[in-house]
């Protein structure tokens, strides 16, 4: 097999290489039983029946084939299915009397219970006592492992062969279930095919020195399982085709220990014969000489028996149209390849993995990948793999953006390996594809890049640092460049987050990072920007030691290793900043980006550090002090919250230094109080000029963050505020930012407030003022929704509700003494909330007016604007501040707006059917009523009539499956809507102008009950005048409340002569045949319908493959073979295919052709003739996987949409709604 003398190691001799005369054929016939009974003792091991062998093998034994000769392949179909089965009946076969049985090895296999090195021991021993009795027992295991009842007799056995065989079994198979063994549900798929598996690979380590060469046991196997790897029926199919595969992998360890003790024989022998002629022992010689002419012999047949499965089962089933058993042939594949490289490492066996890269399935593809990363973390095989690599290159890098994950993950680990282990390696261009996926959402896909980038920093530092030890400094300096250079800041913390798992310890070498932050000549201001954000993400993964928001797979729960290093990190974090960090914020104090970045460092620390040391109280006392310094000379947004976030952590009361933190925050808000204060009268009189203004807002907006975090009720702002506003909007002179800061630090007063009466005992006229302010303050915020300022109009609303909602009825029910504090929005105030939406929220004109069409991060704000807006709104309706009728102006924008606002309407229309679900149904029918009426304000449309439909559609699915739990809201709702349908019209109005509007309520019908139709056709016919029960809508909507079966009836007997759909079953694709005899009719309509000949000639790609022209396909169409049962790939005819430049073919349908009729005659018997309709029951599943693959379109598109997304900086839908609602 791996001699020099070997012609097939070479693929043109490969490719004109035909099947016929070959091993597998003249296995095929040796194997062949004979219709007599076999003789009762086993004829001898010696000598072999070889003559067979030796006239028609080649001279050499490789196992690798050429693509097999159609001629052959047809009579390998012919062998498996086209006989017509015996008329005996099958019997069961009283296997008591011969030891094990196949019931029992079954059971050992499913329950994985038993050590199958004695189940296999036992079945062994029965073997040795009758061979045919044992290979029945076998046999009748693979037909109970493929989930057949039947079971093959004696006599079967002994007068059928094996294509009779299969097609008796065929006919015994359980047609009531397309499940069997190696599909079933659940762990015992696991079990079961991890059992058959281990069966495989005992039965030929046990047999591996003397049954394997017996001639009978492993030939008659192997045949029996090739005729069952080219059955219709897949469980055959799947089960053969995996036991052919794992049989395969143990003949070749097999054949592997032969050559080894051939060649330790060889030179023994050759040593011995070197030595000088009365020196030799000839007896040695002689012994020798025997034992390597046994083990040539035995190289031999296991190339014979290997030649055979590979031929006749992996060329045929590694295109399957089941991904399982391509998976398990591509999977066995790379194990052949690694075990065996000298007769499998070569371009005949590796063109496989090359083509199956472009599988369609992604299981398939996973198995490639992995077998070709077995194959290149062996050094010894890299330089023959080099043309391997060079072809497919491309494609294996395209194939990082695969739609599966798992794939792309693999492949990147096997791009890591050709990088470190190929002496070209990748070029930057190709790196280039790898980079960009650090930031892709797919945590493991990250890490997988992560990984691979890692490697690529360190390759750089190994080459430009040799000698220098500071290999944390320039990882950095590198690291910081990347990040830079690749444009996507703000995602640092991805980045991190796919470092992590192999940079984890350079990225806790804080002391480097702070070095290199404190030095005065160190890096420039981009790379210090960079650098300290890359330091702040890398905290909070090693504070948190949770995935940033996107990448989170499940809830994890830490183990207490995990909690045990994330305290250590937490206090190794506080140690080194403490003392650091004032330097770094007095350093960075004027960079409001920087700054606000280096602010979240004491969010993760171990704060009662402070307390832990006298010396550690100075440094809190700098850091207060630098906080108050940063908020003195910042006005941005950013760094002011940040401020008002740490001042809060500061100042909690968990913290026994918190006196400290609220004495520093009171002595700031009294000096921007007091400035304040010194502008109030002048802004107040109108005579405060831009300066003046200018402080005054810029005061107030820093208390008004700061506000957020300490109570200001102390200070007595709210009259101020309120006078300032009050002024500024009789005076029109409406300066955004000092009314934006009003109005939240009033809004902050009473939240505090809230907040003091719960936790005290106020008295009654603290408890009028306070509710006379939030009535004053409400009044000032009603009115600001009528101005014409986009910020304060939009702040005014957003606390608007917020402030209803905290002195709604709900807020104060467990403190009766707080009743007085109920604030219900006036009748005034309620229309006005919904003209806001519909105004502001519901309308695009503004974002294009405002920002244009390319401003997409400004879109990207106002979107999630306009969605704390709508959120607060739906807050109000759910917590019972608005009536349920104040959902309507939303859920009318359902669908229109469905992908900016569906995940919170649709979570709206869920509270509302726990607070009260016949009032939720009926808001529902107002909804559709009030659009309805609309359109027939403006004009009766049917376009218009088909959108409102269209939400009635989606409304309908919000009622969920349970039936009997939604019959008295759904009742309730075609009340409503028959009522709304029929009722009287106003004066010039034309008759019942409402009729359409059941044609929209007929949508909610399929979710009634039975009773509950009748109940509604019977309210129909009482409120609908005689003469409109003609009329289309009526009728249409009584259609829909006679249910499924009944209508089918109608439409059975309107139709006259019609056939129904489940007695005739309509082809999904109608096909040509031949015309000419009426067997080749009868013929091609079979194989038409069955699963086993494929209409897909070349190979099913997946969406990354290359498109090419309709003449590239015609000149390279190849043969049809009719054993390729859903042909998934076709090989090319030459070695020039697959050398000169590899382009796989884009899926083409076309039609198989059509037998002659001079070859099958006039008719087909009729006992073939039901055979084969049984056949069409077993695999009329595979029938309609397969019609669905034919259509498929495997276009480039996984290229076009990007296989990787970016994390979103943005609020996602389920963590907005969690904020909103919970």
């Amino acid at each position: 097999m791996a001699g020099g003398d070997s012609d097939l190691d070479s693929l043109e001799v490969l490719d004109d290489f035909s099947d016929s005369g070959s091993d597998f054929e003249v296995m095929m016939k040796a194997t062949k039983r004979k219709k007599t009974a076999f003789p009762k003792p086993p004829p001898p091991k010696r000598p072999r029946r070889k003559t067979a062998l030796r006239v028609t093998s080649r001279p050499s034994s490789s196992p690798i084939p050429a693509p097999p000769d159609p001629s052959l392949q047809n009579q390998q179909h012919s062998r498996g299915t086209s006989r017509p089965a015996s008329s005996r009946p099958v019997t069961r076969v009283n296997e008591g009397n011969q030891g094990i049985s196949a019931e029992d090895i079954y059971e050992a296999v499913r329950s994985g219970k038993s050590a199958m090195v004695t189940v296999v021991d036992e079945w062994l021993d029965s073997y040795k006592r009758s061979r045919e009795a044992g290979l029945l027992v076998l046999i009748n295991f693979i037909v109970q492992s493929c989930g057949c009842k039947g079971v093959v007799s004696r006599e079967m056995l002994d007068s059928m062969q094996n294509a009779e065989i299969i097609s008796t079994l065929t006919k015994e198979f359980n047609e009531d279930s397309v499940n069997y063994p190696l599909c079933s549900p659940g762990p015992q798929l696991k079990r079961f095919k991890a059992g058959l598996c281990e069966f495989a690979r005992v039965l030929v380590r046990s047999c591996r020195n003397s049954l394997i060469y017996d001639e009978y046991l492993f030939p008659s196997l192997l045949a029996l399982l090739t005729g069952l790897s080219d059955s219709q029926v897949r469980a055959f199919r799947h089960t053969s085709t995996l036991l052919a595969m794992k049989l395969m992998t143990g003949l070749v360890d097999v054949a592997v220990i032969v050559s080894i003790q051939l060649q330790t024989t060889q030179r023994q022998h050759d040593m011995e014969n070197s030595k000088r002629a009365h020196n030799r022992a000839s007896d040695r010689l002689e012994e020798l000489q025997a034992t390597i002419s046994e083990l040539q012999e035995n190289r031999t047949e296991l190339s014979s028996m290997m030649n055979a499965t590979f031929r006749g089962v992996f060329v045929h089933r590694y295109r399957d149209q089941l991904p399982d058993i391509r998976a398990a042939c591509i999977e066995e594949l790379g194990m052949w390849v690694k075990t065996d490289p000298e007769d499998f490492l070569n371009d005949g066996c590796l063109k496989y993995l090359g083509w199956t890269l472009h599988d369609k399935h992604s299981l398939v593809r996973l198995q490639c990948v992995r077998a070709l990363q077995g194959l290149f973390q062996e050094k010894e095989f890299i330089g023959r793999l080099e043309l391997f690599t060079s072809r497919f290159k491309e494609r294996m890098l395209s194939m990082v953006l695969d739609k599966d994950p798992d794939v792309a993950v693999e492949v990147v680990n096997l791009v890591l390996l050709i990088q470190e282990r190929t002496e070209e390696g990748l070029k930057e261009e190709e790196c280039g594809h790898i980079y960009p996926l650090v930031y892709a959402s797919h945590r493991g896909l990250a890490s997988a890049a992560g990984g691979f980038l890692y490697n690529k920093l360190k390759s750089a530092i190994s080459d430009n640092h040799e000698n220098d030890k500071r290999d944390n400094a320039a990882f950095f300096q590198i690291l910081i460049s990347f990040y830079i250079q690749s444009e996507f800041h703000e995602h640092g913390v991805y980045l991190v987050d796919s470092l992590w798992g192999v940079a984890g310890s350079e990225l806790r070498d804080w002391q480097t990072m702070t070095a290199f932050l404190l030095q005065e000549a160190g890096l420039m201001y981009e790379e210090e920007g960079a650098l300290i954000e890359l330091m702040m993400c890398a905290i909070r993964q090693a504070a948190q030691a949770t995935p940033p928001v996107g990448r989170t797979q499940g809830k994890k729960i830490l183990s207490m290793k995990d909690k045990k290093m994330q305290e250590q990190d937490r206090r190794r974090i506080t140690t080194h900043f403490i003392p650091l960090l004032p330097q770094l914020l007095a350093k960075y104090s004027v960079d409001a980006g920087m700054v606000s970045l280096l602010l979240k460092a004491p969010l993760y620390f171990d704060l009662e550090m402070y307390n832990s040391a006298q010396w550690l109280e100075k440094h809190l006392d700098l850091l207060l002090s630098q906080i108050c310094r940063i908020v003195e000379k910042h006005t941005e947004a950013t760094v002011l919250e940040a401020c008002a976030r740490l001042a809060n952590t500061l100042c909690s009361d968990l913290y026994t230094f918190s006196s400290r933190a609220h004495l520093a925050f009171s002595q700031l808000l009294d000096s921007l109080t007091e400035c304040f204060n010194t502008y109030l009268s002048d802004l107040l009189q109108g005579t405060a000029d831009d300066d003046d203004t200018y402080s005054a807002a810029t005061a107030l907006k820093k208390i008004a963050a700061l506000c957020s975090a300490k109570d200001p009720t102390g200070w007595m702002l709210f009259d101020c505020c309120l006078e300032l506003l009050k002024s500024r909007m009789e005076s029109r002179e409406l300066n955004k930012e000092l009314m934006v800061s009003a109005l939240k630090c009033a809004a902050f007063h009473l939240m505090w407030a809230k907040v003091n009466v719960v936790n005290s005992t106020p008295t009654e006229a603290e408890l009028k003022r306070l509710k006379k302010e939030v009535r004053s303050f409400s009044r000032i915020c009603q009115t600001c929704l009528s101005l014409n300022q986009t910020e304060v109009r939009d702040q005014a609303f957003e606390l608007l509700c917020d402030l209803m909602l905290l002195y709604s009825v709900n807020s104060v029910r467990s403190e009766p003494a707080l009743q007085t504090l109920i604030y219900l929005p006036s009748d005034s105030l309620r229309p006005e909330l919904a003209a806001f939406l519909l105004d502001y929220v519901f309308t695009d004109t503004e974002d294009v007016e405002l920002y244009g069409e390319d401003d997409e991060e400004m879109k990207i704000t106002l979107l999630q604007r306009k969605r704390n807006q709508l959120a607060g709104y739906c807050k109000l309706v759910i917590y019972g501040v608005l009536d349920l009728t104040a959902a309507t102006d939303v859920f009318k924008h359902y669908s229109k707006y469905f992908k900016d606002f569906g995940d919170i309407i649709k979570e709206t229309v869920s509270k509302s059917k726990l607070i009260n679900p016949v009032q939720s149904a009926k808001t529902v029918c107002l909804t559709l009523q009030q659009l309805f009426s609309e359109m027939l304000t403006e004009d009766l449309s049917r376009q218009d009539l088909g959108e409102i439909r269209d939400l009635a559609k989606r409304l309908a699915m919000s009622f969920g499956i349970d039936l009997h739990r939604i019959r008295k809201p759904l009742v309730a709702l075609h009340t409503d809507g028959i009522r709304f349908a029929f009722r009287d019209p106003q004066e010039g109005q034309e008759q019942h102008p409402n009729v359409a509007f059941l044609e929209i309520l007929s949508e909610f019908s399929f979710k009634l009950l039975q009773q509950d139709r009748t109940q509604l056709a019977a309210f129909l016919k009482s409120e609908c005048p005689s003469a409109a029960l003609s009329w289309p809508s009526v009728r249409l909507y009584q259609h829909s409340l006679e249910g499924r079966f009944t209508s089918k009836v109608r439409e059975q007997q309107a139709g006259g002569t019609a056939v129904s759909s489940h007695d005739t079953p309509v082809a999904k694709h109608r096909r040509t045949t031949t015309q000419g005899s009426v067997s080749g009719t009868v013929r091609g309509s079979r194989l038409d319908s069955s699963s086993i000949i494929s209409s897909l000639h070349t190979p099913a790609l997946t969406s990354t493959a290359l498109r090419q022209t309709a003449k590239q396909l015609a000149s390279r169409q190849p043969r049809a073979t009719e054993t390729d049962v859903g042909s998934g790939l076709t090989e090319p005819e030459s070695e020039e295919e697959f050398s000169s430049g590899f382009r796989m073919r884009k899926v083409k349908a076309t039609r198989r052709r059509q037998s002659s009729s001079s070859q099958h005659g006039h008719t087909l018997d009729q006992q073939d003739l039901n055979s084969h309709l049984t056949l069409l029951s077993l695999i009329e599943d595979e029938s309609a996987e397969r019609e669905e693959d034919e259509i498929e379109n495997y276009e480039s598109a996984s290229e076009s949409e990007s296989a990787y997304t970016l994390p979103s900086t943005r609020h996602t839908s389920a963590s907005i709604l969690d904020e909103l609602f919970e």
